[in-house]
């Protein structure tokens, strides 16, 4: 047998600590989540498989020149990868229900409240600014966002930021349901809106993307990256004369950007950085903003409701956040166990087109805020 092939296995062995077990643990843990209950196998997947290739020891994947070192470099540090997957969800983004019906985009504004109620509390628990901003940042409940907001306010806590906030978009249909429940009467719940469409011009089309990038742009200058690449990829699904272009960003182009992305983020997740009790508060403040801005969503629709005079249903409320399309399912599903022949899902959908854009606008004020 060879001896130096030994040697290299028994140094690899006896550099394996508890630390290393526990993360390549959380590591299988993510894999059998996206593998066994379908939670967002998509990142979840690539990052649980991130997670236990950094915590083999020896590998050098991790070290400078490593593979995973490069990764992050060339997509985190530069911020291409978060850009890149926005080209993508811009692409695939339908904004025809909200120009249908603009006073939705209240409800996207709403929905992003957890994300400056977490940050105090953060602030309180003695994380410092940018730590709390960028932990706050985990309620614009879009994961690109996190990634990109944390990456140049507090790159130490990008691990479990990405982590909590791709984890916790995975059981939106677990956690958005009881928030609606408890925040809605029966009555409420059962509030029909019926949905008469209005054929919005290709011409509107063509220009609600190019006027959000000016106006974001000139507001918050340092939303110009997230929302340019997300309206540039609406603008080519729109214009109806780059298809080919536009199935490489629904595409390929997409799901490169995430295999990569999931990948690095999990190769962040090594013992020295992961395994501390700031994980836990972040995990914890996390949930908090979500639970917080579907919370302020729902209860926003609630004042629509009544200067509606109960036209509106509060329920839409709740898909004014950015975990598209998950949260305006969850909404129709809600308003059908209420009254199976209630159909809110192109209302939702609005709303959550209208968070998605409120999500990147929010990140962009927070990196004005402190970055700029």
């Amino acid at each position: 047998m060879d001896l130096s092939r030994l040697s290299a296995l028994t140094s690899g062995l006896q550099a394996l600590t508890l630390g290393h077990v526990l993360m390549m643990a959380v590591g299988g843990l993510l894999i059998y989540l996206a593998i066994a209950r379908e939670y967002e196998p998509v990142l979840l997947l690539p990052i649980g498989v991130g997670a236990v290739l950094a915590n083999i020891p020896l590998t050098g994947m991790t070290g400078e020149d490593g593979f995973f070192s490069i990764l992050y470099r060339a997509g985190i540090s530069t911020e291409l990868l978060p850009l890149l997957i926005f080209i993508g969800i811009g692409a695939m983004t339908d904004f025809g229900p909200l120009l249908e019906n603009p006073r939705l985009v209240i409800l996207g504004a709403a929905g992003q409240v957890g994300i400056f109620t977490t940050l105090l509390l953060a602030l309180r628990l003695g994380f410092g600014l940018n730590e709390a901003a960028s932990i706050g940042i985990i309620g614009a409940i879009d994961g690109p966002t996190s990634i990109y907001v944390s990456s140049r306010l507090a790159p130490d806590l990008l691990a479990p930021i990405a982590v909590a906030a791709y984890s916790y978009m995975s059981l939106i249909p677990l956690i958005q349901p009881p928030i609606m429940r408890l925040l809605t009467t029966e009555s409420e719940r059962r509030v029909r809106m019926p949905y008469t469409s209005h054929p919005v011009s290709k011409l509107v089309r063509i220009l609600f993307p190019i006027i959000v990038t000016l106006v974001a742009g000139l507001l918050a200058p340092l939303s110009t990256p997230l929302i340019g690449t997300l309206m540039f990829g609406n603008l080519m699904r729109e214009s109806g004369v780059v298809d080919r272009l536009v199935r490489a960003s629904q595409n390929e182009l997409i799901n490169i950007a995430t295999i990569f992305l999931g990948l690095t983020i999990g190769s962040t997740m090594v013992a020295t950085s992961f395994l501390r009790l700031e994980t836990l508060a972040i995990l914890g403040l996390g949930l908090l903003a979500f639970v917080v801005d579907i919370a302020g969503g729902v209860l926003f629709g609630k004042l629509m409701h009544v200067l509606s005079g109960g036209r509106i249903n509060p329920l839409v409320g709740a898909a004014g956040i950015s975990a598209f399309p998950m949260a305006a399912r969850a909404v129709q599903k809600a308003g059908q166990e209420a009254d199976f022949g209630n159909f809110l899902l192109m209302h939702a959908m609005g709303a959550n087109t209208a968070g998605q854009i409120g999500s990147v606008l929010a990140g962009g004020v927070v990196l004005a805020l402190l970055a700029g």
